[in-house]
């Protein structure tokens, strides 16, 4: 039995049984990429990493499958597993040859042989022991991929993900650390896009759209970043530059998303620094 035939015969039934593919809002996404390779010397690429099976529900990856052959031994798997599992930063993983099933929980270190994968629920309830209203809002509302032309990198999904659950967890201070280059904007977008979308205010009532500050620490860097959300509403983006604070006194107030450098903050008079200290913001820098 080839590796094809063993995920279509033996794999892919088991986990329909369980829910998998089945029950509303949960996927089961197939050879999915989680590395474009190392870049060596000549900018080659290196091999790309795949995993042979995510398990998703509500928007949400929460466990890794490696899969291999029917005649090899289920523990041949689990090494591969863990490293998929700690690149996609899941707690769950698993190991199978399609007639066995060893599971690992990268959170407590628990693993060994299971009669079944976990079903969609039970895995969703295993991941997030604490139920909250806003982790299921946020997951309803999926990533902006601008028509299918822009995909998240794997540690950049991580970085929402984690940010998102923070704020779920009433965390009002939240710091990403990235290197230049790593799509700090991407990650910001992203997250602003599920704060917008959810109508999440620092009231965490729903009852409007937030409204987010953009800062960082030179003027093409906003610019770069206005630029770069244009799948929002036209009237949601605002540009606030600090010579025409200083001519107004005043800020615009009519927007969701408000971009601008941290000089701003010295342009003006105390309201304009008020309003600035009541937005949810978010700041780049390299």
């Amino acid at each position: 039995m080839t590796e094809d035939e063993t995920r279509a015969e033996l794999i892919d039934p088991k986990l329909q049984a369980c829910g998998w593919g089945v029950v509303e809002g949960s996927k089961i996404f197939r050879n999915h990429p989680i590395t474009a390779g190392k870049i060596g010397i000549g900018g080659v690429r290196g091999k790309l990493l795949r995993a042979d099976y995510v398990l998703a529900y509500k928007g949400v990856k929460l466990a890794v499958i490696e899969a291999k052959l029917e005649r090899i031994a289920v523990n041949e798997g689990v090494a591969q597993a863990k490293l998929y599992a700690q690149k996609l930063n899941l707690e769950t993983t698993y190991s199978t040859n399609g007639k066995e099933i060893y599971s690992i929980c990268m959170k407590t270190g628990v693993e060994g042989l299971v009669a079944n994968y976990l079903t969609p629920d039970e895995l969703w309830k295993k991941t997030f022991t604490v139920q909250n209203e806003w982790r299921e809002k946020f997951s309803e509302i999926p990533f902006e991929d601008k028509s299918g032309t822009w995909q998240l990198r794997y540690y950049q999904e991580i970085a929402v993900k984690n940010t998102l659950e923070a704020l779920t967890n009433n965390q009002d201070r939240i710091l990403l650390t990235l290197a230049t280059g790593t799509g700090k904007t991407a990650i910001a977008f992203q997250i602003a896009w599920k704060l917008f979308q959810s109508r999440w205010n620092l009231k965490r009532d729903g009852s409007r759209r937030p409204r987010i500050l953009f800062l960082a620490d030179r003027n093409i860097l906003a610019d770069q970043a206005y630029n770069s959300f244009t799948s929002f509403p036209e009237d949601a983006l605002v540009r606030i530059k600090p010579n025409e604070i200083k001519k107004s006194g005043n800020v615009p107030t009519n927007g969701s998303i408000f971009f601008t450098i941290f000089q701003t903050f010295m342009s003006g008079t105390e309201i304009v620094q008020q309003f600035f200290c009541k937005r949810a913001s978010i700041g780049r820098s390299n």
